[in-house]
């Protein structure tokens, strides 16, 4: 009677999931630390913006939502609300009716200098804003458009116009140009093969850009900071404001308003990503 022999490496009986690398063991470690310091920041604004005194415990010695209306009628949140949703609402709007035409010109033309043209685009994404923002916002209190609307908006188009050409032009250049092609050989005037043939085809690459948009200029401290009037502030700016400004503020009033505005901030990601994914930036590029 034969017996089989098994034979087997030193680590063939050791579980799998001990056998990582030290590195992924330390990768995980890094991430696990990450994400415990983030939920315990934001755990401790949200439960220091509903307790009445929290100094020697663990927990607040009583809850209230009192500080969430001291908030309000303080800093005029209503007011600030408002011209943040103006001036993200515009800097959209002006962003994709400029930008997507030119990102049309990016993947269909061939002209001189369109490399160094792509370059100057390039800049305003890789340069911190602070480092162009302090001689733009020069410009524009020169010409009197700062301290206002109009210029918070100006200084945000500056970022936002070359994020719209980098998130279209590659969905216009995975667009066959021979589709236009065919729609104009059917008699389909200019005005027909962009309304009727492109427009469906770059809804989804329009709408991503747009999140982009809407995400960076809802947060975008610097060349708001920069460009922004006692009536133009955004929420963000409101926020560093009432934190480094003169004057004795309750810390739970300013964690109220730090509330706020992360949760203003999720509201509007949940519905920019209820009508788009923006994977599908990924998914539409492997099609």
């Amino acid at each position: 009677m034969s017996a089989s022999v098994r034979t087997a490496g030193p680590g063939a009986d050791r579980p799998r999931g001990l056998s990582l690398r030290p590195g992924t063991w330390l990768t995980w470690a890094v991430l696990t630390f990450f994400f415990v310091n983030l939920l315990g920041v934001i755990g401790t604004v949200l439960v220091d913006s509903l307790g009445r005194r929290w100094f020697a415990s663990w927990l607040p010695s009583g809850w209230t939502g009192h500080w969430y209306s001291d908030a309000w009628k303080e800093f005029g949140l209503g007011r600030v609300l408002g011209t943040t949703v103006e001036v993200t609402f515009l800097v959209v709007l002006l962003s994709l009716v400029l930008a997507v035409p030119a990102s049309y010109a990016l993947a269909r033309r061939d002209f001189p200098r369109k490399k160094l043209l792509t370059t100057l685009f390039v800049l305003p994404i890789l340069v911190p804003p602070i480092a162009y923002g302090i001689p733009m916002a020069t410009v524009l209190y020169k010409f009197h458009l700062a301290g206002s609307i109009t210029g918070v908006v100006l200084a945000n188009l500056v970022p936002s116009i070359p994020f719209v050409i980098f998130t279209m032009t590659p969905f216009i250049e995975q667009v066959d140009p021979k589709i236009e092609a065919a729609a104009r050989m059917c008699g389909a005037p200019t005005r027909t093969v962009l309304t009727r043939v492109l427009a469906p085809l770059l809804l989804p690459g329009i709408l991503a850009a747009g999140i982009l948009v809407l995400v960076r200029t809802f947060g975008m401290f610097e060349l708001t900071f920069l460009t922004a009037g006692p009536t133009s502030q955004t929420l963000v700016v409101t926020l560093f404001s009432a934190v480094n400004s003169a004057g004795i503020r309750s810390t739970q009033s300013i964690d109220a308003m730090a509330v706020l505005y992360t949760g203003t901030m999720a509201v509007l990601l949940l519905i920019a990503l209820r009508f788009v994914n923006p994977t599908q930036l990924v998914a539409r590029s492997s099609e």
